[in-house]
């Protein structure tokens, strides 16, 4: 995996003055103090440059280096991860002997050394008058590229009370119609806010100006009507109260924020990653507003209390529901500018209030649009502790019926969603893999909710999950259908069905890779799998291949149990019947099903495979265009040849032993008259040969230990030492003189039907299992 830290976008200025993409690539610096890019497809070089010590380099925001090269060529550099940046800045500075912490390692402008040596003292500023707005403007422009005069112009503005005086010049020029001062005015504001200082921005936005500011910004140069940005502001958009906002504060800082927002995203839309970065202090601003009134919502805890009872209460208008449903949803989208710990106390209060209830009631409704809200909010919740909500989901049975249980009125939003594409369902069935996901359950202490909640799922929630599953996969009866010798199976041929069954058995084989017991008992008691694979003659591939993917997933497990129910249930004539029906199309079904039976050879499972070749093979020998199922046949046979030594075996023992006994009871009857005590006596001594003849063979076989693994014991010749016996020891070499063994030791892995042969026959099958000693 390669390393994120040095990724970065190359971009090049044209002569258009725009930023063109040049590639993605990763950054490194040589020994040489040479910048080199990479490019990330191909490893082509898309840039090297080497570190000039005269060279200026900008730092903006966290994430990119700008620069100027020979002949008026200017790069950047856009890094993925703040920490690249930083570890290449420090490269940069190291080289050029600057501090890190500053910005930029040169000034970029033609300034003197008495030019930078005041650069804390402001810049001389033209009159604010009509006819010196041309002269403010290239005055404005002139010192974006320098941060150093940047940061001067922003000192004389603030010293002179400057602002202010320019917007009051804006009214009296739209008063008096002076369209070429007011697109002067345009150009010069939209520079101070590209000037990236904060300080700026407080006095701009503040309640007295930023309308002005929006004024100024109406008149852009290249249209021939302004827009119509302060109507919209004042009268279209109008903000309603939920519930009476008592603090001024608060209620300013909202309105500011919705402003300033309105002025990012539609007045001053970025065109680059670059411009961007011009404005990030205006981004910065907006995150500390909002950072703000969810700190000031938070603690008014009068305020979440009210609003919280009037969404619950029964006498609340519909229209009024849902403005204060969209409030929480606006609240908790403001909340993810928190910072994580932030976040935490958040939704800990929200929690901690009653969202949860509320919820369950609100998702109830009817109404679309309170639905869609109060599922946002769902997803805020799920997403900061999945097992807060599981705490309180299982809490449930004890208080309501199962069905207005919290997390079955989400499974039968997600069936009923009337969205033709199912983008809700989608992300319900999100939610629901989240909340069943045992991974957000590993810690220690969160095994009994494991155990507690997936045990709740399946009694309370699993059938209501897969009741659309089973009502389309049911059987129709054979007397409704004239003619039919058997019943037909039935297929939803709907669109908006069949991806709603293909949400359900994602989800089920997700089960099935992560719940083992609990799903392995519901598919079992239900026959579920029979029924899901009733969708492989859905006239839609995607759901025939969703099906196919749930038994894959089963028998990808190689549990011997599903193997059971699968043979059991003659459960491969759908997936067979299906790859027939296919005839010689190669395509996506095809390539799915030979993976299967791949599988299955590859991992030669002997209970399927003895299946599949018993049943199906006469429908599958001519398919010749791969070779699996010639080599199921082959592993076929050659389980039944090992079969068939292993009971020929078996017959030679118990045959050998016969003869011994027919020897020892017509000894019997002819020294019958020497008495009982000498039968016995006989007896004994017959029994003690053939324990102690049984213990020599298995003398010379290998052990199976505990575990399943075998353990071999080697015999030595006369004066060897002895070695350890242990399975993982070296046998001793033999005494100088002495000729050591050279026999063939082989490692078999014998199945546990041979752990009882005897090894009477080892000459005959000398080519199998060599003997390992004498």
């Amino acid at each position: 995996m390669s390393d994120t830290r040095r990724r970065v976008k190359l971009y090049t200025l044209n002569e258009e003055r725009q930023w063109e993409d040049r590639g993605t690539g990763h950054v490194c610096c040589s020994l040489t103090d040479s910048l080199r890019v990479t490019g990330e497809a191909d490893g082509s070089l898309l840039l090297e440059s080497t570190i000039q010590p005269g060279t200026a380099y900008q730092k903006q925001q966290d994430t990119l280096i700008v620069w100027s090269e020979a002949e008026n060529c200017e790069l950047a550099l856009s890094f993925q991860e703040k920490a690249g940046c930083d570890e290449l800045w420090e490269k940069i500075c190291q080289v050029q002997g600057k501090d890190p912490s500053v910005e930029i390692t040169q000034d970029p402008g033609d300034e003197s050394e008495e030019e930078l040596a005041e650069s804390g003292h402001p810049l001389e500023l033209p009159p604010c008058e009509p006819g010196r707005l041309e002269e403010l403007e290239e005055l404005v422009m002139s010192v974006l590229p320098s941060p150093v005069r940047r940061e001067r112009l922003a000192l004389a503005l603030l010293s002179s009370g400057y602002i202010r005086k320019l917007l009051q010049l804006f009214r009296a020029s739209e008063e008096a119609g002076d369209r070429q001062g007011l697109q002067q005015l345009h150009q010069i504001v939209r520079g101070l806010l590209l000037l990236n200082k904060a300080t700026l921005l407080e006095v701009m936005f503040s309640d007295d100006c930023i309308m002005d500011v929006v004024g100024c910004l109406e008149y852009e140069p290249a249209l021939l009507q302004p827009k119509s940005h302060r109507p919209f502001l004042t009268e279209t958009a109008r903000f309603r109260e939920v519930i009476p906002i008592r603090d001024s504060e608060l209620r300013q800082k909202i309105h500011q924020t919705y402003r300033v927002q309105y002025i990012q995203d539609i007045i001053l839309p970025t065109h680059s990653v670059l411009e961007d970065n011009f404005l990030s202090t205006l981004s910065s601003f907006l995150f500390f507003n909002k950072v703000e009134i969810v700190s000031m919502l938070q603690e008014d805890e009068k305020f979440l209390t009210e609003v919280f009872a009037q969404l619950t209460d029964e006498a609340t208008e519909h229209s009024k529901r849902r403005e204060l449903v969209n409030f929480f949803k606006e609240f908790c989208v403001f909340s993810q500018t928190l910072q994580p710990q932030n976040r935490d106390a958040f939704f800990r209060t929200l929690a901690n209030l009653g969202i949860l209830p509320v919820l369950e009631i609100v998702m109830g409704m009817e109404d679309v649009q309170v639905k869609a809200a109060a599922t946002d909010i769902f997803c805020y919740l799920v997403e900061f502790s999945p097992s807060v909500v599981r705490e309180f989901i299982m809490q449930e049975p004890q208080q309501a019926d199962d069905d207005v249980l919290l997390i079955n009125v989400v499974i039968k939003q997600m069936i009923c969603d009337s969205d033709p594409e199912l983008g809700g369902a989608v992300q319900l069935m999100g939610l629901l893999r989240t909340l069943m996901d045992p991974e957000n359950m590993l810690a220690p202490a969160s095994k009994a909710e494991k155990s507690e909640f997936l045990s709740f799922f399946y009694k309370y929630c699993m059938h209501v999950l897969t009741a659309p599953l089973l009502a389309n996969t049911g059987e129709e009866d054979p007397d409704l259908t004239e003619g039919a010798a058997e019943p037909n199976p039935v297929c939803p041929d709907n669109l908006q069905t069949a991806q709603l069954l293909a949400l359900i058995l994602e989800l089920l084989t997700f089960c099935v890779e992560h719940h083992t017991y609990h799903i392995k008992s519901y598919i079992m008691t239900r026959d579920l799998l029979r029924r899901v694979l009733t969708l492989m003659n859905s006239r839609h591939s995607f759901l025939a291949l969703c099906a196919l993917r749930f038994m894959r997933r089963i028998i990808g497990l190689k549990d011997e149990y599903y193997n059971h129910y699968i043979v059991k249930g003659n459960l491969f004539e759908p997936v067979i019947s299906a790859l027939l029906d296919n005839g010689t199309r190669y395509n996506l079904l095809n390539s799915a099903i030979i993976e299967l039976f791949e599988f299955i050879r590859v991992e030669d499972s002997r209970s399927l495979i003895e299946h599949i070749v018993d049943n199906f093979y006469t429908a599958l020998e001519s398919i010749e265009y791969v070779q699996t199922f010639k080599g199921l046949k082959g592993r076929y046979e050659q389980e039944k040849q090992r079969q068939s030594r292993g009971l020929s075996r078996c017959r030679r023992d118990a045959r050998s032993f016969d003869e011994d006994e027919d020897m020892w009871l017509n000894e019997d009857e002819e020294t019958a008259d020497t008495g009982l005590d000498k039968c016995k006596s006989d007896y004994g001594k017959f029994m003690e040969s053939e324990k102690a003849k049984e213990g020599q063979d298995k003398e010379s076989q290998p052990k199976r230990t505990t575990t399943g693994s075998f353990k071999f014991r080697f015999s030595h010749s006369a004066g060897a030492p002895p070695s350890a016996s242990s399975s993982g020891s070296t046998p001793a070499a033999p005494p100088s003189g002495q000729t050591a063994r050279t026999g063939p030791l082989g490692l078999v892995d014998y199945s546990d039907d041979e752990d009882e042969e005897e090894s009477d026959d080892e000459e005959q099958a000398s080519h199998k299992r060599p003997r390992l000693g004498s």
